[in-house]
């Protein structure tokens, strides 16, 4: 029987360990959900700019981001994180600053690489919270992560657009990118253990990537991506229906009552006795979801949304989990990778799938269309061949260990 209870959020937060990795999080997520939306206000009012423009701005940091995240993930595991984020940090940064100060074509360019070599804050600091944690914490940990990421995710960007109405998009992104530089140069400084002691002591070798990869591995990644697909495509989706509503000024509390419901469903979810599967997650995910299709009132869509929003966290935390569990030790950062890359490219693929659906077929469809590709992975995923009971994610050679 499933229980919830507080006792695993009094051990966690017990740790100061745990308690400054995830104060770390927050300083250093701040520019990371503020860029964005400050990006795209730059691009259209002091560049004089389309959205189509700064779309493409967007667009490009995203995929720069998503191809850059594996292999800045395999880097974390071969050289550690000071190797990594030092260089990062140079590269990225000195793009970053320089972009508010530059015409529209140099910001793209600009943009990308920063994208590219943007540090991979979010992975570092999940391997962080989970190196401190005894494996039976673990999901609560994460769920505290990704509370943390939610309460960034609704007030980051709010305070930098009204900074914008009072200081000029200019300076304020370029504070901004300022405040990530200094992000990375305490997280370097810090360098915070990113393996537990355990998993310090025994260093698995010998496995190649297609074994971790294409094996359990792949359906996590799947379920990822259709997560990322559903959320990135109800954010659409809200934004076209209080439009065919015609009541705009809605959008904000509608948005609020999702993240707010993200929020209690991650730390509901960290309470439980036991882990839930992601599949099964996002099949109720996908259930929730397609009601909002139906909202007749902006009350009625926000209460849908806080409904919604109870799966959101919970999903993509039970990700987190099973990606760990189902690679070896050595290559968690370029699973990490792997994993924000899902996250990513399924952000790219829903809204636009979301768009598309309300332009032909009226807001409604938006909501339907994301959560039809979400019921589809939940088959593929419970279809695919389960491994042996209490079998090891990957081969681990008990000749071949080391200290790492």
């Amino acid at each position: 029987m499933t229980t919830v209870t507080l006792a695993p959020y009094r051990r966690v937060l017990s740790r100061p360990s745990l308690r400054r990795t995830l104060l770390l999080g927050v300083f250093s997520r701040l520019a990371l959900f503020a860029t964005p939306v400050l990006l795209t206000v730059h691009v259209v009012t002091t560049l004089g700019r389309s959205y189509t423009q700064a779309g493409l701005v967007g667009g490009l940091v995203t995929v720069a981001i998503a191809l850059g995240s594996p292999w800045r993930g395999k880097l974390l595991d071969r050289r550690g994180l000071r190797a990594l984020v030092g260089p990062s940090v140079l590269v990225s940064g000195a793009c970053w600053l320089a972009a508010p100060f530059v015409g529209y074509w140099v910001l793209l360019v600009l943009a990308t690489i920063g994208g590219l070599f943007l540090v991979p804050v979010t992975s570092i600091i999940r391997q962080a919270v989970i190196a401190v944690v005894p494996e039976q914490d673990r999901r609560t940990a994460i769920s505290l992560d990704s509370a943390a990421l939610e309460l960034v995710f609704m007030t980051a960007p709010a305070v930098g657009v009204w900074a914008v109405t009072q200081y000029g998009s200019t300076w304020v992104l370029f504070w901004v990118q300022v405040l990530g530089v200094l992000a990375g140069a305490v997280l370097w400084l810090v360098d915070p253990p990113l393996r537990g002691e355990a998993e310090r002591e025994t260093h698995d070798t010998g496995v190649r990537r297609r074994t971790w990869l294409f094996g359990p591995f792949l359906p996590v990644l799947l379920s990822v991506l259709a997560t990322a697909v559903v959320l990135s495509g109800s954010d659409l989706g809200f934004v076209a229906a209080v439009r065919e509503l015609g009541e705009v000024s809605a959008l904000g509390l509608v948005i609020v009552l999702w993240g707010l419901g993200s929020l209690v469903g991650g730390l509901v979810y960290g309470a439980l006795s036991r882990e839930v599967p992601s599949r099964w997650l996002l099949l109720t995910l996908v259930v929730v979801t397609a009601p909002m299709a139906f909202a007749q009132t902006p009350l009625q869509l926000g209460v849908l949304a806080l409904v919604a929003g109870l799966l959101c966290a919970p999903t993509i935390t039970a990700t987190v989990d099973e990606a760990v569990r189902a690679v070896p030790v050595r290559v968690r950062g370029e699973a990490m990778g792997w994993h924000g890359s899902a996250l990513t490219g399924g952000g790219a693929v829903g809204a636009p799938l979301a768009g598309f659906a309300a332009d032909h077929y009226g807001a409604p469809s938006a909501f339907l269309a994301v959560a039809a590709v979400g019921l589809l992975v939940v088959v593929v995923v419970s279809a695919w061949p389960a491994r042996p009971s209490g079998a090891a994610p990957v081969p681990e050679p008990a000749a071949e260990r080391s200290t790492h």
